[in-house]
């Protein structure tokens, strides 16, 4: 019976010392393994066999994480005081060293990051702090991943979240920022005053453009109209030319006294104090004479022999 009993104990502490040398670890996770004081390495991700009696086991995340670093306030290099904070984003690289090597990180992260952020705003202007932001947030990246390098931790990343200037600067800064808002608005309206004169102009001057245009190509049917016209009367008295020429090879001589006759009776009823007298009439006179030498008499109407 007392056999059966020691037996049963062998078994059972047998199972447990099994139950407790098996471990499931996670894929972002590993476990540095202690044993009898010296460590050994990190196992995982997986199924685990350690001994429970002389191993001791650390548990260390993979994951990237971050770590707040509060309000630090810091002197610039103009002796202005700011208060500043940021986040620090990390992961373990090494996860023997970052066990081994440090026993609280996020407290000495913590106390790095503070006195760099002072040896960094130290070291620039109030204005350089405001504006080159990512510049000191690269400076701070590079600085405490030196630090955390030899704890097996690597910085991904910093980003600084906020900085507070004293009240009379940030009373200064609100009203210039006032004024850069009033300057740019005048600049708006000056473009804007601008490009309207500048679309009223191409306006009038297209109109312009077409006024000119049209002013041409009236211009030019009347210049059409005008040599057409004077083609045509051409054609007209050309016609008239043509349709008398054969008539007056015909004529005699009295037909034309008695043309020129009539010319003379309007040229008198015309009521003129100045006659031109072409060199034509003097040898219609002589011909009239000759005619009244021979006894005719002309009348208006026509040449008649007197009785």
């Amino acid at each position: 019976m007392g056999a059966l009993v020691a037996v049963a104990i062998v078994v059972l502490v047998s199972l447990i010392l099994v139950a407790r040398g098996v471990r499931v670890v996670r894929e972002y996770q590993r476990v540095v393994v202690f044993r009898l004081g010296r460590a050994i390495g990190a196992k995982g991700p997986g199924l685990t066999l350690i001994n429970p009696i002389i191993d001791r086991l650390s548990l260390v995340d993979l994951r990237e994480q971050y770590l707040e670093i509060p309000h630090q306030t810091a002197i610039t290099k103009d002796n202005a005081p700011i208060s500043i904070d940021f986040i620090m984003f990390y992961k373990v690289v090494d996860p023997v060293t970052s066990v081994v090597a440090v026993q609280d990180f996020s407290g000495a992260a913590l106390n790095i990051a503070a006195t760099t952020l002072r040896s960094i705003v130290g070291d620039m202007s109030l204005d350089d702090v405001l504006s080159r932001r990512e510049e000191m947030n690269a400076t701070l990246q590079v600085k405490l991943d030196e630090v955390t390098e030899r704890w097996g931790v690597k910085v991904s990343n910093v980003e600084v979240r906020e900085i507070n200037p004293p009240p009379a600067v940030q009373e200064a800064m609100t009203r210039q920022m006032s004024a850069e808002r009033s300057r740019r608005a005048l600049i708006t309206e000056s473009e804007g005053q601008k490009q309207a004169a500048i679309t009223v102009a191409e306006g009038e001057k297209q109109a312009a453009i077409l006024a000119a245009e049209g002013q041409k190509q009236a211009a030019i049917l009347a210049a059409e109209a005008e040599r057409e016209a004077a083609r045509l009367r051409a054609q007209g008295l050309a016609d008239a030319l043509a349709a008398i020429i054969p008539e007056a090879r015909d004529a005699d001589a009295k037909t034309m006294t008695l043309q020129y006759l009539d010319a003379l009776r309007e040229l008198a009823r015309s009521g003129a104090t100045t006659y031109v007298i072409p060199a034509e009439l003097t040898s219609f006179l002589g011909q009239l004479r000759g005619a009244l030498d021979d006894g005719s008499v002309v009348h208006a109407n026509g040449v008649t022999p007197t009785p």
